[in-house]
């Protein structure tokens, strides 16, 4: 079934692709301005898989999931193979899981095997008030160890507070809102989006700046939170039969110091990249190994990333190796969400080059001049597509305004207003969906594994649409406008 309508595909992909691979080998115009905007249709294929067949047949999902996420890979993969050759589409396709995929799975499952060896024992009560002090603190916690390790840290015991209650998945949804998207605006860490930034010359403690309009939005989805849970809350049925309560210890402390490492190997290699030895410091050019040439252009491993992926890998490799298993244990861990998100993701950062080439090419001619324009393409875009190179995209089309007073970066000077509404879109809005941001799509995986009802897809959409965009349009007006 998946390879008859891959063939159909392939072969209406050669009769348009042609007429592309002539303009672009007589003009040599960037491959983003010469890529058909329906190249991203792979994309979109991937995403109403992820969104229809779970509702469809869910057991039929868990187990081919896999083989979907490679057919819509090969669906954009072989045409674009032959019509534009091995050269182009191997450097592409290398360059996009070198220096992306691998590196984004590899924090994924440092931060995954690392939190899981952290337990908090005692009696945690999912009231209210105990739940919203829990997503509060995970807000928090969020810009100093990042959307992903708050994430992972703090999942699991809210999933535990929640077990006795029948109503949890506003809970798992307004966990996704704060801790896993709109609570990293504060640094560098908190967001890949803002360290990319950070890379290319923005101070390490501009992003504080966020602050008020981050605070805007907590202030607001923690009283809507509270209400809505008090008005489940009502509905349970609370537990009478016991009043013990246990005072509150973390087990497996040892994985608070390799938690440490990898928030500080990630802010490492980024000092790192600001060092002549390690980066060309005019151009941003990162030195490293050599993997794969083409033409003038050669795809490069860079030093830094080697280094951090090896402490991070190294801090996970002792968490799993000192951690007793018992922690694991009654923690519920399995690889099961990490697996997940890596087969799914592998096909995501494979299908979304085309919509990533052609947004690098042609988003300076998008019209953009006021920051409410950029808040939300950039907002838009990052809901479903990686929020940092759509950051950065925005970020080079912000720096091309040509401002003559602001924030200087290796792009450029640039307007705060601009940046303020560049950094907010893409952290903020990464929040719409589910693969958003890196985190969002994990926490459903580890609420699913525990039996919590998640939302579909579009289901999940519902309550982003209903709650966050009025949010947004309220953040316009107020800070945008």
């Amino acid at each position: 079934m998946y390879w008859r309508a891959g063939m159909v595909l392939v072969i209406s992909s050669l009769a348009v692709f042609g007429g592309q691979k002539v303009a672009w080998a007589s003009e040599k115009l960037e491959l983003g301005h010469v890529l058909p905007l329906w190249s991203i249709l792979p994309f979109v294929g991937i995403l109403l898989s992820i969104a229809i067949f779970p509702l469809v047949n869910s057991r039929w999902w868990e187990r081919n999931m896999g083989k979907v996420s490679a057919f819509w890979a090969l669906t954009f993969f072989v045409p674009f193979l032959i019509v534009y050759g091995s050269e182009v589409a191997f450097h592409k396709v290398v360059e996009v899981y070198l220096l992306d995929y691998i590196p984004f799975i590899i924090l994924l499952f440092g931060l995954f095997a690392v939190s899981g060896g952290l337990i908090l024992r005692g009696t945690l009560k999912g009231t209210p008030l105990g739940n919203t002090v829990l997503l509060l603190v995970g807000t928090v916690l969020s810009s100093w160890v990042g959307t992903t390790g708050a994430s992972m840290l703090l999942i699991r015991p809210v999933i535990r507070a929640n077990e006795w209650r029948r109503y949890k998945a506003h809970t798992i949804i307004f966990f996704i809102f704060l801790v896993s998207n709109i609570g990293g605006s504060l640094t560098p860490v908190g967001d890949p989006p803002l360290f990319l930034g950070f890379l290319r010359g923005v101070p390490f403690f501009w992003t504080m700046r966020l602050i008020v309009p981050m605070g805007f939005n907590v202030l607001i989805l923690l009283t809507l939170y509270y209400l809505l849970d008090s008005y489940y809350f009502r509905k349970e049925d609370v537990p009478t039969h016991s009043s013990t309560t246990l005072p509150l210890r973390l087990e497996g402390l040892q994985n608070l110091l390799y938690l440490g490492i990898i928030v500080g190997s990630v802010i490492f290699s980024g000092l790192l990249a600001k060092n002549p030895a390690f980066g060309d410091q005019k151009t941003g050019e990162l030195y490293g190994l050599p993997i794969l040439k083409h033409g003038e252009e050669t795809v490069v491993l860079p030093y830094v990333n080697l280094i951090r992926d090896t402490l991070i890998l190294l801090a996970a490799y002792l968490s799993l190796k000192t951690t007793p298993q018992n922690i694991r244990r009654d923690n519920r861990f399995t690889w099961g969400p990490i697996k997940e998100v890596a087969v799914l993701f592998a096909g995501i950062f494979m299908t979304m080059i085309p919509a990533l080439e052609i947004l690098h090419a042609r988003g300076a001619y998008l019209g953009l001049t006021r920051p409410a324009h950029f808040f939300w393409a950039t907002g838009a875009l990052s809901s479903f597509l990686d929020n940092a190179p759509t950051y950065l995209v925005f970020l080079t089309t912000a720096a091309s305004l040509g401002a003559t007073s602001g924030v200087t970066t290796t792009l450029g000077v640039i307007d705060p207003k601009m940046l303020m509404a560049v950094s907010c879109g893409a952290v903020f809005m990464g929040a719409n969906t589910y693969i958003g941001n890196a985190p969002n799509f994990m926490v459903r995986s580890i609420a699913e594994e525990n039996q919590i009802r998640m939302p579909s897809f579009f289901g999940y959409m519902a309550w982003s649409l209903g709650i966050l965009i009025p949010l947004f349009i309220l953040d316009t007006l107020f800070f945008f406008g």
